[in-house]
This record gives C-alpha cells, structure tokens and sequence, in this order.
C-alpha cells in the first residue's frame, strides 16, 4: 500500500484555525486561493455576505478541473448564479467549511488533480453574519 503523495510539487495547507491558515509554512490572515500548479494569491473577500459572481469569476481562470469553496467556519452555499463563469468552463465546484476544504485540496493535489482551493477567512465582524 503506498503511503505518500503522487505529487510533492504542489502548495500543500500546513495548519488552519479561525481567521488564519498556513501554506508551506507561511502563515496567512486573509481569503487566499491555493493551485495546486503552485500558485498562491490573495482572495479579496473577507465576508461571505460581500461574496458575489465576481468573487467566482477570477476562479474560471485558474486552469483547473474543480474548486473547493472554503465557505468560513460553517458551511454556506454559494448562490448559483455566483458560479455561472465556472460552469461555462465546465469547472466543478464543491463547497464546504474551510477546514474541510483545507483538508480536500491536500489529498487532492497529492493526487495531481488540478485543484484549486479558494478559502474565505473572515476577518472583520462576525463570522456567522449575512450567512
């Protein structure tokens, strides 16, 4: 049974907790989207209630095959027409807490999948508002 990752190139999310996460050691305070090719960048969103299409929107271009939805710290759905850029590219979206996101995007991109991991960290107020 082999035990380690097909791929050892990818960014891998070392560590999470609430308002911050860790990416090969670096530690972030704010939304982040995490490829799996290896890019990391800032996400502009800090609240899911400020979320809209255009939140998504940049995601249709980060040449994968599906994106995690790291939706805070309890699980919230975006609303469809937020993903209409990411359906018309035929890009599969799932979404979950961050934590679990966090989780999928690492087992994923050990497997070489084309994985992007776009998590909301919730930074000002409250992270249960607007959800």
């Amino acid at each position: 049974m082999k035990l380690q990752p097909d791929r050892f190139d990818a960014p891998a999310i070392n560590a999470y907790g609430p308002g911050w996460l860790a990416v090969n050691g670096q530690r972030y305070a704010s939304s982040l989207i995490v490829n799996a090719n290896g890019r990391i960048e800032p996400w502009p969103w800090h609240q899911f209630g400020s979320l809209c299409a255009e939140s998504f929107t940049a995601l249709s271009a980060q040449d994968a095959e599906i994106v995690l939805f790291g939706s805070g710290l309890r699980l919230r759905f975006p609303q469809p027409v937020w993903l209409q850029a990411l359906v018309a590219r035929r890009i599969g979206v799932e979404t979950m807490d961050s934590p679990a996101a966090c989780r999928t995007y690492n087992i994923l991109a050990s497997e070489g999948r084309r994985v992007v991991a776009a998590i909301l960290l919730e930074t000002d107020g409250n992270p249960s508002e607007k959800g």
